[in-house]
């Protein structure tokens, strides 16, 4: 099973929500990071209209003080806006608060991506691949790693064919 019935997650970069609230609706207690304000208001309504609470933090993903040993879950699906030096802290931070035992959710767009230009970064250093996730969390286990291509449909800017990969792993 890919989540606990119960625990802490953390989403990183949760924008408006809806992966934070998701995951509130499957029993978890959930903290959601995000920079904007604008996006926190929504996704505050959001979990308000779900009838779920989720515990809202404003900072920026690269610079925040992530919290040691404190998630059960962490997950990061579609933020691909951090350098590659910004990137590497931030998944050194997801590491830190990810309890021993605990989950890690990637997903993300490969560089495949920029041949359909269906969403995601232009920059390919801020695409994710195999061996970039292989690199990062190289001492976690129960890893599970695809790469798929598929229709996705995520609002106005991310529609269409999309090539993305997935990735879980246990710390």
């Amino acid at each position: 099973m890919l989540l606990p019935k119960s625990g802490k997650a953390f989403v990183v970069a949760d924008g408006e929500g809806r992966n934070g609230v998701w995951l509130a609706e499957q029993g978890l207690d959930v903290v959601s990071l995000d920079f904007s304000e604008t996006a926190q208001l929504k996704a505050a309504a959001l979990a308000k209209e779900r009838n779920v609470k989720i515990t809202l933090v404003r900072a920026d993903v690269d610079t925040w003080s992530y919290p040691e040993a404190a998630f059960d879950v962490v997950v990061e699906i579609f933020t691909q806006f951090s350098s590659p030096e910004d990137r590497a802290r931030k998944w050194a931070g997801m590491r830190k608060a990810l309890k021993p035992g605990g989950r890690v959710i990637i997903q993300g767009y490969t560089p495949k991506q920029l041949t359909y230009g269906t969403g995601g970064p232009k920059e390919i250093e801020n695409l994710y691949t195999r061996s970039m996730l292989e690199e990062a969390f190289h001492d976690f286990r129960d890893v599970t790693i695809t790469e798929e291509e598929r229709e996705m449909h995520e609002g106005t800017s991310h529609g269409g064919m999309s090539a993305v990969i997935n990735f879980t792993a246990r710390k």
